[in-house]
């Protein structure tokens, strides 16, 4: 019964999303059971020059993961400012405080600021050219979604005639029909 609800909810997910969460898995429970080893996933800037790969030479980051994570978070804290947050029972906060706390908290262990500085720079840097450059005088969308995409991914329009078979009806009301009333 268990299985049934949590497959329902990852068939929920948006497609991308569900793509992400199941690579994040994947590739965690293959580094973990040493199929895959860590270094055949790290970024080389060697092969920049020789296979043109760019992103993280500027920044010498050899695994993108961890910003990309907190670029997806920060994006998600802008876009919701009034969500009221807890940071393990200690701390409250709204969720544009997110990407900091989540700093403060790498700091604490131990790790390196840069990681979560460039995922937050990235992040940034997305959320105005998407959300506010737009809505600004004379502004405009930067960031187009390529056709493929919008083809691949969009939600095909819901027919607006379509009444669901009886049985999916709640209550045993006849809902969307005129009422015989005599």
């Amino acid at each position: 019964m268990a299985y049934e609800a949590l497959w329902h909810e990852y068939m929920q997910m948006p497609v991308v999303t569900r793509a992400y969460t199941t690579a994040c898995v994947i590739t965690t429970l293959a580094v973990q059971l040493d199929l895959v080893s860590p270094f055949q996933l790290y970024f080389n800037p060697i092969l920049i020059v020789e296979q043109y790969q760019t992103f993280a030479f500027f920044v010498n980051l050899l695994f993108l993961g961890h910003a990309f994570t907190i670029m997806l978070v920060y994006v998600w804290s802008r876009r919701n400012p009034f969500v009221r947050m807890n940071f393990f029972g200690l701390l409250n906060f709204q969720a544009p405080y997110l990407p900091w706390v989540l700093l403060g908290f790498s700091v604490l262990l131990g790790n390196t600021i840069w990681v979560d500085l460039v995922g937050m720079a990235v992040g940034h840097t997305y959320y105005f050219a998407e959300d506010v450059f737009p809505r600004l005088r004379g502004g405009f969308r930067i960031l187009k979604t390529p056709q493929i995409l919008k083809t691949l991914f969009d939600a095909h329009p819901e027919d607006p005639d379509y009444m669901p078979p009886p049985e999916d009806r709640p209550g045993g009301f006849n809902w969307g029909q005129e009422a015989n009333v005599q």
